[in-house]
């Protein structure tokens, strides 16, 4: 386990402030203010490598979402803003680069929620979302890949996609995002809602995506258990700081982690529980 403070840069992320050609992206020190009173997230550093898969993990309300955020630049519809630290993409410090620039350069994020056009059809959505990057080419070679990675979807391309499951809705966000052709997927709570058969197949996909295209995913999850089978390293965010960063077989190892994310406590005793020490080591 490493615990970071968040107020020094750990001497990976200072020998990573030039272009490391090994990491797609780098938070550096990041901190973020809403409506310049909040402070929602507190010097957060974090790395993804290239073509790796990384996972935020935390309870809602930590400061995933905002990271995510800075890091696509829907910060700013929000009224929130980056006041410290920087966001580098492939060595390129991003922060004055508008949302759409930042998807032009291959960053791309699934928002919470599966939002998609449920007026239209799953093969329209995925028409409407080439639109940001490619020819038609492009777009047709793309919806091929997405309909080989989620037939479901190519079998349900023609119905209206808000009578889609909620499993297929999330395929097609997925989908849509892939159709931009990116180089970093940005997954916001993808489990939210679904059964975990569901959970289980989405990831299982994701996976798949990121080993044979070689695509780099950061995933943000609070379900830690199915998170971290899926991704090599993980990051536990804890009112707005990180406060512990390790592969994630650590982590699943972590006792800290366990009691706390894995349901470690199950089939103990109150008396057990009630004598824990609740407050958590790394916070100590």
């Amino acid at each position: 386990m490493h615990a970071t403070d968040n107020l020094t840069p750990s001497p990976m992320l200072m020998r990573n402030q030039t272009a490391d050609p090994a990491l797609i992206l780098s938070l550096n020190n990041v901190e973020v203010i809403y409506d310049h009173v909040s402070l929602a997230i507190k010097g957060v550093s974090i790395e993804v490598p290239q073509g790796g898969m990384v996972a935020m993990l935390g309870a809602n309300g930590a400061g995933k979402s905002t990271t995510l955020k800075s890091i696509s630049g829907l910060l700013r519809a929000e009224r929130g803003l980056v006041t410290r630290g920087e966001v580098r993409f492939m060595g390129q410090n991003i922060d004055a680069l508008l949302p759409q620039q930042r998807v032009k350069l291959g960053i791309v994020q699934v928002l919470e929620g599966r939002r998609v056009f449920e007026h239209l059809t799953p093969d329209e959505n995925l028409v409407a979302a080439s639109a940001v990057r490619g020819n038609r080419q492009d777009m047709l070679r793309n919806k091929d890949m997405v309909y080989t990675y989620f037939p479901r979807l190519h079998e349900r391309r023609t119905a209206q996609s808000g009578y889609l499951s909620g499993g297929e809705q999330q395929m097609l966000a997925i989908g849509r995002a892939l159709m931009t052709q990116p180089k970093l997927l940005m997954l916001d709570e993808p489990s939210l809602g679904l059964a975990p058969f569901l959970v289980a197949e989405i990831f299982d996909i994701v996976r798949r995506i990121n080993k044979e295209e070689g695509l780099s995913v950061l995933l943000v999850e609070q379900n830690a258990i199915a998170a971290l089978e899926v991704v090599s390293h993980g990051y536990l965010i804890e009112n707005g700081r990180v406060v512990m960063h390790d592969s994630a077989e650590a982590m699943k190892k972590n006792p800290d982690i366990q009691e706390f994310y894995l349901g470690g406590a199950e089939g103990r005793s109150f008396h057990d529980i009630k004598h824990y020490s609740r407050r958590k080591r790394w916070l100590t």
